[in-house]
């Protein structure tokens, strides 16, 4: 594994890292187009999980910087995978959470 795709081993017990750097994934917005997002990891806050992901496209490739999306997980496969995501539409809540990711974070990201 090259250091590019190293793994990330957050130590904050609320904190799921990606399996491997620069994880793509893609997702359909209301639109119902196509919508690609790099995942960052899950925060647990309040017993709830929440997704976070970085919008790639050819002008913010994944490993880059930007904007971040909190999704709320919904669903997860067999193996505890989650797999059902929604948009936090909550404002104070999408706060509090990416507060935590933050938090959780703070050795593995830089933040503006």
């Amino acid at each position: 594994m090259s250091a590019l795709n190293a793994v990330r081993e957050g130590q904050h017990p609320d904190f799921c890292p990606p399996v491997e750097e620069g994880v793509t994934l893609v997702f359909q917005d209301e639109s119902g187009d196509a919508v690609n997002l790099e995942f960052l990891g899950i925060v647990i806050l309040d017993g709830r999980e929440f997704g976070f992901f970085f919008p790639v496209d050819e002008d913010h490739p994944a490993l880059s910087s930007g904007e971040v999306i909190v999704l709320e997980v919904l669903g997860t496969d067999d193996e505890g995978i989650p797999e059902d995501f929604e948009l936090v539409d909550d404002e104070a809540l999408a706060e509090a959470a990416y507060a935590k990711f933050q938090e959780a974070t703070q050795d593995l990201y830089r933040f503006a």
